[in-house]
């Protein structure tokens, strides 16, 4: 009988016990970028990559971020835009779709510093292996892929994921809320110091504050 039995087993597919296995990437390389609310300026320590695969990248990205921030004070930071596209960005050759992003930021706009585990569900990387029509403004119509992801950073430590690609409007896969960094920015190196704001930011918040409730 116990050889029987392990004969069985022996039949059992190794996906009932690993999980089923995911497509390859169909593509060569996906964008990974950032950007930040008018005003709300962010310094990115570091981003760490896992691919589905099990692979990562170390500090994939760091520094600034994509954001807009008009002398003028007529920037408009309430709220994420309507169409998201990419942002200030890597492209990531080396891996396989994601699983997990890591961020660690400054929130210069506070100051805070925040750190977060993004985690991908397999329905957004199924959205990105998905190839669909799309008509592009110059070019027209084309088959291609959502082959971007772009992470938007706000003040009280939201982040919110979009998918995305040429001529893709952003789709919506995941908002987390972040929690504070003991450590403080730099990992406690700076004695507590976060990166100067630039003064059009620096003069917007002073006159209108952070619109906390609006991401």
């Amino acid at each position: 009988m116990k050889c029987l039995l392990l004969v069985l087993f022996a039949f059992i597919p190794l996906q009932a016990f690993c999980g089923e296995v995911e497509p390859p990437k169909p593509f060569k390389a996906w964008y990974l970028s950032f950007f930040a609310p008018d005003y709300m300026d962010v310094w990115l320590e570091t981003v760490d990559v896992t691919d589905i695969q099990g692979n990562t990248v170390i500090t994939a990205m760091k520094g600034t971020v994509s954001i807009h921030q008009p002398e003028d004070g007529s920037g408009e930071p309430a709220g994420w835009p309507d169409y998201v596209g990419a942002g200030a960005g890597v492209h990531l050759n080396r891996l396989d779709l994601p699983e997990r992003i890591y961020v660690r930021w400054q929130s210069l706009a506070e100051p805070q510093t925040y750190r977060a585990e993004l985690d991908f569900a397999r329905p957004a990387r199924d959205l990105m292996r998905k190839a669909e029509k799309v008509k592009c403004p110059i070019t027209g119509w084309a088959t291609d892929y959502r082959n971007a992801v772009t992470i938007g950073l706000a003040p009280g430590g939201i982040a919110k994921v979009w998918i995305s690609g040429p001529c893709f409007k952003g789709t919506e896969v995941l908002r987390v809320q972040a929690e504070i960094e003991p450590k403080g920015p730099y990992q406690g190196l700076s004695e507590g110091r976060h990166r100067p704001l630039e003064p059009a930011a620096k003069a917007y918040i002073d006159k209108h504050g952070i619109p906390y409730d609006s991401w």
